[in-house]
């Protein structure tokens, strides 16, 4: 009876303390599908980056029907990757997003446009119908156009929208004039897809004055009052920077991480290759902290949208924390 109690005992104390050494649970949902764009998460688990910190982390993928905010705002995860410009007005309808690091220092996106159109400027897209993505990817566009005095309902002054999904089809096809592209993917596809530099006019939202802050990480307010929480965001935040630094240090192994965990088969190694080139020149220069000036100017663009902004009143430094990569980065 004594040997039955102390084996027991022994199975019991060693349950207990599996149960204590269980890594914290970490769900990240992503602004789009399993690509170069998010290799620092890919990386950091890859490398066990995020099991050095005691996490297990869940890599969710996005998609052209995945708003990210909607996701931890229906509890689906713990942080988000999104644009600012996305992240910022869905803090101004109520739900309580706050940056908590920032990877990504310059901003991907262009409008890509065939120059048998008769586009060569901005002035040109009137009357022509322009790609452009929703699910919060819409922001910077809107703003863009707003300053520039173009109504996008259509007609002879005004851009037609068409709502682009996966691919780069409108383009190849003649149903727009306009695509929308990031540096490192889409307009590489136009490429591929046959057209040459030389057939198009790319406009780089850097360039025009409305570059707007992409892929940052974003967590739900009520949540940094809890002390546990942050810690595992510390964690998170110190793990993900080392997986993107690895990243650019050593770009085409964290292509091939990217598409080992590529669950549909449909990246090829020569495409994310070329996407961690142009991803590394994305994120380098930050540590992961966000820079206030850069804050200051994606609010500023997203504010000065005439008749129409993207946000109405200026979110203030509630909508931001340095609480998480001061820690994380020390």
């Amino acid at each position: 009876m004594n040997k039955l109690a102390t084996t027991i005992g022994l199975a019991a104390a060693g349950l207990f303390a599996g149960m204590a050494q269980a890594a914290d649970e970490v769900t990240i949902q992503l602004k789009w599908v399993t690509q170069a764009q998010f290799a620092g998460y890919y990386v950091a688990q890859d490398q066990g980056f995020y099991e050095e910190e005691d996490l297990d982390v869940t890599i969710k993928p996005g998609g052209p029907d995945i708003a990210p905010a909607q996701v931890i705002a229906g509890g689906g995860a713990d942080v988000i990757v999104d644009w600012m410009p996305s992240a910022l007005a869905s803090r101004e309808k109520g739900l309580g997003l706050v940056n908590i690091a920032q990877p990504f220092k310059s901003s991907g996106m262009m409008l890509t446009c065939r120059k048998d159109t008769g586009v060569e400027g901005p002035e040109d897209f009137k009357g022509k119908t322009l790609g452009v993505w929703f699910f919060g990817n819409e922001y910077p566009f809107l703003s863009w156009m707003s300053q520039l005095g173009i109504p996008t309902e259509g007609g002879d002054d005004g851009v037609t929208v068409l709502k682009q999904g996966f691919n780069v089809d409108p383009l190849l096809q003649g149903q727009a004039a306009c695509i929308s592209t990031m540096t490192y993917n889409e307009y590489w596809q136009v490429i591929d897809a046959g057209l040459t530099p030389d057939d198009l006019i790319v406009f780089k939202y850097e360039d025009q004055g409305v570059a707007t802050l992409e892929d940052g990480l974003y967590v739900l307010e009520e949540n940094l009052e809890d002390e546990e929480f942050k810690d595992k965001m510390v964690r998170f935040v110190r793990a993900s920077m080392k997986g993107w630094k690895w990243a650019e240090e050593n770009p085409d192994e964290a292509a091939m991480i990217v598409l080992d965990n590529d669950a549909t088969g449909a990246q090829t190694e020569e495409h994310q290759k070329r996407m961690m080139g142009e991803v590394a020149k994305l994120t380098a220069g930050s540590n992961g902290a966000l820079d206030p000036e850069d804050f200051e100017r994606t609010v500023e663009s997203l504010l000065s949208g005439g008749s129409a902004p993207v946000i109405t009143e200026h979110p203030g430094e509630a909508a931001w924390t340095h609480e998480i990569t001061d820690e994380a980065l020390d």
